[in-house]
């Protein structure tokens, strides 16, 4: 146990985190996402449970650690379907509200279509699967810089 570190926060979520560079990406799936075929195509070919906890709670704690990039128009991608890619669900307006107040700005959220995500989502770092029961409530988000 750490000062400072989220509890849902695990050692190999940790571990994750810190190897990760400026840049680099981060899958956080719903419980639906094929989260081991595509985490063993990624970087680290690496698979988090996060096991009875919602994306929410994870993207809360992930954020309070991960800086998102600054120099992109949108660090965070979500999935969206197929046949209406400009569909928003309440899993995107909630994420929207946790990226905004972790980094203290209004950050932009790109829909990226179901096919296009899961191939996104294979050049990625890793893969974190939560216990998400909405739709649609695969994210990526793009690690940053910090300049202190």
């Amino acid at each position: 146990m750490l000062k400072g570190i989220p509890s849902l926060v695990t050692p190999e979520l940790l571990e994750i985190l810190a190897a990760m560079g400026h840049g680099d990406d981060l899958v956080l799936a719903d419980r639906n996402f094929p989260a081991a075929s595509v985490a063993a195509e990624t970087t680290t070919g690496r698979l988090v449970q996060l096991t009875g906890v919602g994306s929410n709670d994870a993207a809360t704690a992930i954020l309070s650690l991960l800086p998102l990039d600054g120099f992109v128009e949108a660090p965070v991608r979500r999935m969206a379907p197929t046949d209406d890619p400009t569909a928003e669900f309440d899993v995107h307006l909630d994420m929207q509200a946790i990226v905004d107040a972790a980094e203290e700005r209004s950050v932009t959220i790109e829909a990226v279509e179901r096919f296009a995500f899961y191939e996104a989502a294979k050049t990625a770092f890793a893969v974190v699967r939560t216990s998400e029961s909405r739709p649609y409530g695969c994210f990526i988000f793009k690690k940053g810089v910090i300049f202190d």
